[in-house]
């Protein structure tokens, strides 16, 4: 396998209410859109809950100029933050040095 160039990322991490399962029926569709679109047009690469039942959620954003800034953006407009579903959140940069979802 090939070397590759370190991949500079930022990780959104969410944790959710207790009850997620039972309170995010009302908002789960706008929050799935928001992801799409987040993931077709905003530089989310790969995301989703954490857990079974989810305790949380994980998203990786990949953005030539402001990976963090995208992440703050999709979290300030994600349906279940406004909806009091995540009781935490924290953006940090992730330096990918092994991988097998991206090309050298």
């Amino acid at each position: 396998m090939g070397e590759t160039e370190p991949v500079s990322v930022c990780l959104l991490t969410y944790e959710y209410v207790a009850d997620i399962v039972e309170r995010r029926a009302p908002h789960r569709e706008d929050h799935l859109a928001h992801v799409r679109r987040f993931a077709e047009e905003r530089g989310l690469a790969v995301g989703g809950a954490v857990g079974d039942p989810p305790t949380g959620a994980l998203f990786v954003f990949e953005h030539e100029a402001d990976p963090a800034a995208e992440a703050s953006e999709f979290a300030a407009g994600d349906p279940y933050v406004a909806a009091g579903l995540v009781t935490a959140q924290r953006i940090e940069p992730w330096t990918v040095v092994a991988n097998c979802w991206i090309a050298p």
